[in-house]
């Protein structure tokens, strides 16, 4: 008959009695319409059941003194009911009826009633329960704690444990995983610790459930020492010890310690799960070993697990990171609905893989856009949203809006000032940075070592030597330890500035040894100054600590190449093929009415190379009738002067300037970004444009240049900022306004004001959509050049800034 009922779970009996705990106008009668459309054959058993039954039912209630002698087992009877059970409304019913046959003081029913609530997901209904039984014991107070924590409610787990020591109810070997879960999930470290000393009390230490739990517990609070002890204690090891030993490396950074245990556990009987998987694809992508990626995804699809949720996630990280964009593209679109941790996923494989975003492309109208859509989200007093948008403004030039943004913020932490300090390193402004730093002691804010990185990476761009080493030995004054990047910092300030004998005695005299940053920072001071003697040295501490990045040598190269040693820059070219390293190609990126086109150094394919190189052309012939003579020091190949002319007016950076000159109107914004810093050749060439033809607001990442007509080649300014490049930085943004013949030059102040206010009616003075351009100490009025920005609104440009150039008198 049981084959008969394919809908039934259990066996006929136990569900047709528990038909007969329903009330009267549920009883099947021949002339009710049936509630579902069952057979013939089916109905006609329900009918003879539900009278035997409820027979049962009242026997039992008629006789409840000798039931004891009977065979029949009310607890067995109701446990079987409870089991059944698939809507509160039944467990309602069942308490209804051990209510009138007085069962409701039985502790093993109500943790099962309380059990079975938590099962389906009834949270609400399980606490009731608890809360209408007198005195509750071990068995129901871990029922309340595992319902709990099972869905997610663990500062509730917790205040219900503490309720049951108040109660002076000792906890068992079930009461403590449950505890542990919910000390791991919050993070909640002193309590856990607590939670351990009472294990140890209580002699459950050796328990390998509670065991498990602790080493969660200090995996996930960032106390991995102490989950390794706990896992060495460990004699009987699951799948849940070693997933929870394996996903704490993952997570607290330690990914090649994670990938040794997970080979361990591959030594034993163990066989992973998708949970292990998932961390040991975590450790694999934060190492970038593809090859041995793949292999757990061939385990993975063997496994059958090629569909799991968070596997497709690691899966996407996994290949995104390792540059295998198009196969992470495949995983994301086999979902559906792709949740938030997807998303980021694949936009940090794009971000990883040079798809850049908003604040590396310098696109200062989608970070005008994304500043427009934050202040109508729920995230405009976002902390950290806003935090970004400080970063992402002070990145795209902008660093009048980064300020706005910052200004906005209510609650302050040091994070955002920090971000602040940034941004003003970022511009060369040094002075504001450390006027900020004030401001932040002044408002009760501590700061922390990104702090001091950011006032250390603000001195240096602004040549503020004695500034940033003074800040940098204040750092013990608020108890913090300097780090390499600080140290690297100090030798980046002092190598600028043409210290190179300070820089060395300040590495050799380091109390910790020397990283590749610390050495990097001074092979770079060598390079700029020549000193191929130490910048040999550097080079080779730097070979022998990171051998294969190609950074080093090409580094070395531009050394020996700069200083006309030709030989040994074919040694070094050598010695890079020899270990199968090469040159990254440099390109320049430009935005064009919503389209990128990139460059590269004499790059023909375009559609319009034609008129580039024309443009070029007409460009390189102003700058020699104004006198421009070429740094052919620039140029790392052993040309004669004809040759090194032509490579250096052709570089990608030159040839986005003709382009953007060429598809835009007078008075638009151009903006290029370069892969790779720009030669010394093509910075002091652009200052010569920006006083023949253009007003420039340059950014050399991280240190950003603002030109105009008001200085020339040989202004001062600019030779500070020649010092100020970085061989190292690996990007460069220029921002230049261009200005054709008949462009107005100046715009009076008042006139700027009744233009901002006709676009922008609410803006007051201050708005940073009227940006000063001036890099300068402040001139009088008529001197100044503003830009006027208005946003267009949300329709058919997807809500994009329009950026409105106006030049009057």
């Amino acid at each position: 008959m049981a084959k008969s009922l394919p809908f039934l779970a259990r066996p006929p009996n136990k569900v047709f009695s528990f038909i007969a705990l329903c009330p009267q106008p549920f009883k099947i009668r021949p002339l009710d319409p049936p509630p579902f459309r069952f057979p013939a054959s089916t109905l006609k058993f329900l009918e003879t059941h539900y009278s035997s039954s409820l027979n049962l039912t009242t026997h039992f209630n008629n006789n409840k003194g000798d039931y004891i002698e009977s065979t029949f087992k009310p607890d067995k009877f109701y446990a079987s009911l409870i089991d059944d059970s698939i809507h509160k409304i039944h467990l309602n019913q069942i308490y209804a009826k051990l209510l009138v046959t007085g069962l409701q003081y039985g502790g093993f029913l109500i943790a099962k009633l309380v059990n079975k609530a938590s099962n389906i997901g009834e949270v609400s209904c399980a606490r009731k329960l608890f809360d209408k039984f007198p005195d509750p014991d071990v068995f129901l107070w871990n029922a309340i704690v595992r319902c709990y924590s099972r869905h997610g409610f663990f500062g509730h787990a917790i205040e219900m444990y503490a309720r049951m020591q108040v109660a002076c109810v000792s906890p068992d070997g079930f009461s403590f995983p449950c505890v542990l879960k919910a000390c791991s999930a919050l993070p909640a470290l002193e309590m856990g610790r607590r939670v351990h000393g009472q294990i140890f009390r209580h002699g459950f230490e050796s328990d390998v459930f509670v065991q498990n739990g602790l080493v969660a517990l200090y995996a996930k609070c960032g106390e991995i020492v102490r989950a390794n002890a706990v896992f060495g204690r460990l004699v009987d090891r699951t799948i849940v010890s070693w997933t929870s030993i394996i996903s704490g490396y993952a997570q607290n950074g330690q990914p090649i310690e994670a990938l040794r245990i997970f080979s361990e556990m591959r030594k034993t009987n163990v066989r992973p799960d998708w949970i292990a998987l998932v961390s040991v694809l975590r450790a694999y992508t934060d190492v970038e070993d593809l090859e041995h990626g793949k292999s757990i995804h061939g385990c993975v699809i063997k496994m059958g697990l090629e569909y799991e949720f968070d596997l497709l996630i690691s899966l996407t990280s996994l290949y995104a990171k390792c540059g295998h964009v198009m196969v992470a593209r495949l995983f994301f679109n086999q979902v559906e609905n792709p949740s938030l941790i997807f998303w980021n996923a694949m936009i940090s494989g794009y971000v990883k893989n040079g798809i850049a975003a908003c604040a590396q492309i310098g696109s200062l109208e989608l970070a005008r856009w994304m500043d427009e859509y934050i202040s109508m989200s729920e995230f405009r007093n976002d902390v950290i949203v806003n935090t970004s948008l400080i970063d992402t403004y002070a990145k795209c030039g902008s660093v009048d809006m980064a300020r706005f943004v910052f200004d906005r913020i209510p609650d302050k932490d040091v994070v955002v000032w920090s971000a602040m300090m940034v941004g003003y390193g970022l511009h060369g402004q040094g002075r504001e940075s450390i006027i900020l730093f004030h401001a932040m002691r002044q408002a009760g804010v501590s700061p922390n070592d990104v702090t001091f990185v950011g006032l250390l990476t603000a001195c240096k761009n602004s040549g503020l030597v004695e500034e940033g080493w003074d800040l940098f030995h204040r750092m013990g004054d608020y108890g913090i330890e300097p780090r390499h990047q600080h140290y690297a910092c100090v030798v980046d300030l002092l190598g600028r500035a043409g210290h190179l004998d300070r820089a060395y005695n300040f590495v050799m005299n380091m109390p910790i040894e020397p990283g590749v940053s610390v050495w990097g920072a001074l092979l770079s001071a060598c390079k700029i100054h020549r000193h191929v003697t130490l910048g040999e040295y550097a080079a080779e501490r730097l070979f022998s600590l990171d051998p294969y990045n190609t950074g080093h040598y090409v580094q070395l190269s531009n050394l020996y190449a700069s200083s006309r040693l030709w030989d040994c820059v074919a040694k070094v070219r050598v010695l890079m093929r020899e270990k199968g390293l090469t040159k990254h190609l440099g390109y320049s990126v430009i935005e064009i009415n919503g389209k990128l086109q990139v460059f590269q150094a004499g790059d023909k394919t375009h559609p319009r190379s034609k008129e580039i190189f024309e443009e070029v052309e007409d460009l390189e012939r102003r700058l020699k009738e104004a006198g421009f003579v070429p740094h052919t020091e620039s140029v790392l190949h052993d040309l004669n002067y004809e040759e090194t002319e032509e490579t250096l007016c052709n570089h990608s950076e030159r040839l986005a300037i003709a382009y953007g000159l060429i598809s835009t109107p007078p008075g638009t914004t151009l903006r290029i970004t370069k892969n790779l810093r720009a030669c010394d050749n093509c910075h002091a060439a652009i200052k010569l444009i920006s006083k023949l033809k253009l007003d420039c607001l340059g950014r050399w990442f991280p240190v950003m240049l603002h030109l105009t007509d008001n200085h020339s080649i040989k202004s001062p300014k600019f030779k500070v900022a020649t010092t100020l490049f970085h061989p190292m930085w690996n990007c460069v943004c220029l921002m230049l306004c261009s200005k054709r013949k008949g462009g107005k030059k100046s715009i009076q102040l008042s006139a700027i004001k009744k233009c901002f206010h006709k676009v922008q009616p609410h803006a007051d003075e201050s708005s940073s959509y009227i940006q000063y351009l001036h890099a300068g100490n402040p001139v009088s009025n008529a001197n100044k050049t503003w830009r006027v920005g208005k946003f267009s609104g949300l329709g058919a440009h997807g809500g994009r800034f329009r950026y409105l150039e106006k030049w009057m008198t």
